[in-house]
């Protein structure tokens, strides 16, 4: 089934929309933006926990870099040195905000848990669980929109693994 967004959201949410197969999602704007999980929870009437932040970074060993999206709840924080060790990397770093646009197609801050420009690896923490349906960015920091766990899970494909510190 194909989104039919309306015709007031921004281009990247639009595309976004594109890329969710058997569900409709609702997209809604917040043109004070959503940029903060708290900015988020706050405009959508959520707990802060059912927040997804997709997170870009870029892992690496042998010399070899490779951008990763970590999909976190927005009540904790990415631990580097846990993300690192799910994939297999002797290092991990926050992307730049070129690498982010590059690797995903949206710019931070908005970055979609799916639906990127190139296949990136999706690293999921387990304590997104805590909350169904959850909540996540819609191309751009004034979008967001509703999804379930299991359609998040399905989407994303993430590998679940503890990448958060409390």
């Amino acid at each position: 089934m194909t989104s039919s967004a309306p015709p007031d959201l921004p281009d990247a949410s639009r595309r976004l929309s594109r890329s969710f197969p058997g569900i409709e999602p609702l997209i809604r704007v917040f043109p004070e933006g959503t940029k903060t999980a708290e900015d988020a929870a706050r405009a959508v009437g959520c707990p802060v926990s059912a927040i997804v932040k997709s997170l870009v970074f870029v892992i690496s060993s042998d010399g070899s870099s490779t951008p990763v999206v970590a999909l976190v709840p927005g009540d904790l924080r990415l631990d580097t040195a846990k993300l690192g060790r799910a994939a297999d990397a002797a290092e991990a770093r926050r992307a730049t905000l070129d690498e982010v646009r590059m690797a995903t197609g949206y710019a931070a801050g908005g970055t979609p848990p799916f639906g990127h420009v190139t296949p990136v690896p999706v690293y999921a923490d387990p304590r997104l669980r805590r909350n169904d349906p959850l909540w996540a960015a819609a191309g751009t920091p004034t979008t967001v929109f509703p999804i379930s766990l299991a359609d998040l899970d399905r989407l994303s494909a993430p590998i679940w693994a503890d990448i958060t510190v409390l």
